[in-house]
């Protein structure tokens, strides 16, 4: 779930088309050519940003009963998962009244296994706003026809069990398969907002599940680590928040978490310890200077502290004062990064950060408790 850095502009990147959308389209195709019985080569789809998409069908074959079409999805320049992954739609007739459609997931959709989510525990992994645009393309479909029976949709994905070993849905609790996505129907490469999304969704499910304690990393390699430092937690605990320091932390205390722990490097927790709390490479510069006066309070030299303020990255210094002997460094810059967090959500929340190296090696933690006391004993 950690965001990588585009290659180029992302003003000059391609748009994509999420799960949702393909999956729609593939079944806007199928229906029309089980009710004309014909080839149906491409659609066109209204999506829910306000533009109109064209979609080529791939695998479409049909009887008098049933229809299956394919759909390829294209992320467009975003590093998506699903990428080139073919999202298939089966709608056949039901005895149900004339419109109504019955819904499911096939082969390679997911399905919820715990709370937390947008669709029940249960049933298969299609978020809502896809749900939207399936239901209306039966329902238009099926008036400008005059069709009077019911149908039923069933959504695959073939490869789509594999894909899903490249996402967090098992964490999640969606078991099987990918999830269909989408709330505007295209895919803006790299796009904080999805990654966003994501985070909050993580914090729901965790806490739908009985997670007090959050541990936010801020990717694959902090939390590694963090799961070896809490074997206690359940893996839903574990959230990838990536730069969005003190976004997670204000949903993580919105949903009602009562403690959150940091996990991470010298790099991006410097800037938290600053008081930072969006941690991109861009967002904002490390302040050698202040690290320079947090290592003077815990007796460096001057000679080291020259060496701190001249230094190219936080991992430098981070380096200088763990081989000078100076574990105290750690240990004060993870107070300072714990008081920015408590102050970003405005108290009533235990925060402890805790910094490691890039092997995973713990240089220093600390936590501030500043739960009010009738919170302590919940």
């Amino acid at each position: 779930m950690t965001m990588k850095e585009p290659e180029k502009d992302p003003k000059e990147m391609r748009h994509g088309y999420t799960t949702g959308a393909c999956a729609t389209a593939a079944t806007k195709a199928a229906l029309l050519a089980l009710i004309t019985q014909s080839h149906v080569e491409a659609v066109g789809l209204l999506l829910p940003v306000g533009m109109t998409a064209t979609f080529t069908t791939e695998n479409l074959e049909f009887a008098e009963d049933r229809a299956t079409c394919g759909v390829i999805k294209d992320a467009g320049d975003d590093p998506d998962a699903t990428h080139n992954a073919l999202i298939i739609s089966e709608v056949s007739w039901t005895d149900s009244p004339s419109g109504e459609m019955e819904l499911d997931g096939g082969i390679g959709v997911g399905r919820v296994t715990k709370p937390g989510l947008p669709v029940p525990v249960g049933e298969a992994a299609i978020n809502p706003v896809p749900r939207r645009m399936l239901r209306k393309v039966v329902a238009d479909l099926c008036n400008e026809y005059g069709i009077t029976r019911g149908v039923r949709v069933v959504i695959s994905v073939p490869d789509g069990e594999e894909i899903a070993k490249k996402t967090l849905n098992e964490r999640l609790g969606i078991i099987g398969g990918i999830s269909i996505l989408g709330t505007k129907g295209i895919v803006v490469p790299f796009s904080t907002a999805a990654y966003q999304a994501s985070v909050v969704q993580a914090i729901k499910v965790a806490r739908a599940n009985g997670c007090e304690h959050l541990v936010l990393t801020t990717g694959g390699s902090s939390e590694k680590y963090a799961m070896k430092l809490y074997p206690e937690l359940p893996q839903e605990a574990f959230i990838q928040m990536g730069d969005f320091v003190g976004f997670s932390l204000r949903h993580s205390k919105r949903q009602g978490a009562r403690q959150v722990s940091l996990v991470g490097m010298m790099g991006k927790f410097s800037k938290i310890a600053q008081g930072v709390m969006m941690v991109h490479s861009k967002s904002a510069p490390v302040d050698f200077n202040f690290l320079a006066e947090i290592a003077a309070t815990c007796g460096a030299t001057e000679e080291m502290l020259a060496e701190i303020r001249g230094a190219n990255t936080a991992a430098q210094v981070g380096d200088i004062m763990h081989q000078g002997g100076y574990p105290d460094f750690f240990t004060k810059l993870s107070t300072h990064a714990s008081r920015h967090a408590i102050n970003e959500v405005g108290g009533d929340l235990w925060v402890e950060t805790v910094l490691t190296t890039m092997k995973g090696d713990l240089l220093g933690r600390a936590f501030i408790d500043e739960r009010h006391p009738d919170h302590r004993d919940r």
